[in-house]
């Protein structure tokens, strides 16, 4: 059996999963978080479009069949004529830190490229979270900048960190790799 991490398509028994990513605070992590919500609906929205749209999508990362987490993207406006994706990531608890989710963000810009003509792809996730600016570091993402305010969980308004990354940045080999600064609100330091 292939051992490789992919990405595919959400299929019904996945939904448990996603389900479990986004609804047990245990497995949503600090920075994912974002308190109940009806479980219904990502049903619904499955069996309307299998989490697969113009606007963005949702896909499985698996190793052998076993998931592992999920990627996503939605359209994110830049001019009246233009866009780009914004993605995110979910992975469940016993396998972050291992590098599967530096190497599923890899697959999806990728993924991306290939199959839409977008220019760009972002990331955007808290300043706390030095993990996952890590992680889209080592997967060819450049951090743009900080973003004061920008998103509100566990009753406060956080900052974030802007990161992307363009068809014309080459591979991750070819982006120098910044780790995150453990101090708040401070820039990356080199790698080394």
């Amino acid at each position: 059996m292939n051992d490789q991490l992919r990405l595919r398509p959400v299929a019904e028994d996945d939904l448990a999963v996603i389900e479990r990513l986004l609804g047990d605070p245990e497995a949503s992590g600090e920075h994912s978080w974002r308190g109940w919500f009806d479980p219904r609906w990502l049903r619904r929205r499955w069996e309307e479009t299998s989490l697969l749209t113009r606007e963005g999508g949702t896909l499985m990362v698996v190793r052998s069949a076993e998931p592992l987490g999920l990627v996503n993207w939605r359209r994110q406006g830049t001019t009246l004529t233009s866009y780009c994706w914004n993605i995110g990531i979910g992975m469940l608890p016993k396998v972050r830190g291992l590098g599967y989710g530096t190497e599923a963000q890899r697959l999806l810009v990728d993924y991306l490229f290939a199959h839409t003509q977008v220019n760009r792809i972002q990331a955007i996730t808290e300043i706390t979270n030095t993990a996952e600016q890590w992680a889209l570091s080592k997967a060819g993402f450049t951090r743009e900048g900080v973003l004061r305010g920008y998103g509100f969980r566990d009753g406060e308004w956080r900052d974030a960190v802007m990161y992307s990354v363009l068809r014309e940045d080459g591979k991750p080999e070819d982006v120098p790799v910044l780790r995150p600064s453990h101090r708040e609100h401070a820039g990356p330091r080199r790698d080394g």
